[in-house]
């Protein structure tokens, strides 16, 4: 990358920008920087922090300031990956740096809530039923990712549908052998419920140790 000398940073390109905070380090400078993209990178934040949470500013600010340690570690690795090659690739690479930072923040965050949840449980079977119109934002979180590894882990279509109307449904083992198409009987009902809930509570269990 170019180093150029410039008091007016405001006037140079993103590739220019970009050398000058990697090479120079000074204050004005990175002004310009967080001056020039800071509200880019706090939207996609934001936008991707809803998906999870109810955003605040307080969570915004610290996803932000990730975003800024991801650009800056390991030398500027990633800043000096960058390649201008076009008018606004800069806006795509930040906005994919914020949004990555962002989705491993919280995906990481209700993973060790989730092994928590699980952990401290004295029936497995507890942390995944309905929980109710006051189910709080991150239970909800919490149900629906655990829906999906065991709906991932089912053997087939049949499993799948009892464990939703099981634990989401909230039907009895025996409601759902009445049903036409199931095909098994309460027992046959309880094995499969069984067998998929070990899968999962094994699964879980030991990736958040």
């Amino acid at each position: 990358m170019l180093h150029v000398t410039v008091t007016n940073y405001s006037q140079l390109g993103p590739q220019e920008l970009i050398a000058e905070c990697i090479s120079s380090m000074s204050a004005p400078v990175w002004e310009e920087f967080i001056r020039r993209f800071q509200p880019l990178i706090a939207g996609v934040v934001a936008r991707t922090a809803s998906r999870w949470t109810p955003v605040t500013a307080a969570v915004v600010d610290d996803l932000v300031q990730e975003t800024y340690l991801k650009l800056c570690s390991e030398g500027f690795r990633r800043l000096r990956e960058f390649e201008n090659r076009h008018e606004d690739a800069i806006y795509g690479y930040l906005k994919t740096i914020a949004y990555t930072v962002t989705l491993d923040y919280f995906k990481g965050h209700y993973a060790a809530k989730r092994g928590e949840k699980l952990r401290s449980s004295t029936d497995f079977d507890d942390s995944l039923q309905v929980q109710g119109e006051k189910s709080s934002v991150e239970n909800d979180i919490l149900l629906r990712e655990l829906e999906q590894i065991a709906v991932e882990m089912a053997d087939g279509e049949r499993d799948k549908l009892v464990f939703i109307l099981y634990y989401r449904q909230g039907l009895t083992t025996s409601n759902i052998a009445r049903i036409p198409g199931i095909g098994l009987s309460q027992k046959g009902v309880e094995s499969c419920l069984h067998r998929l809930t070990e899968r999962l509570k094994k699964k879980v269990v030991g990736e958040a140790l």
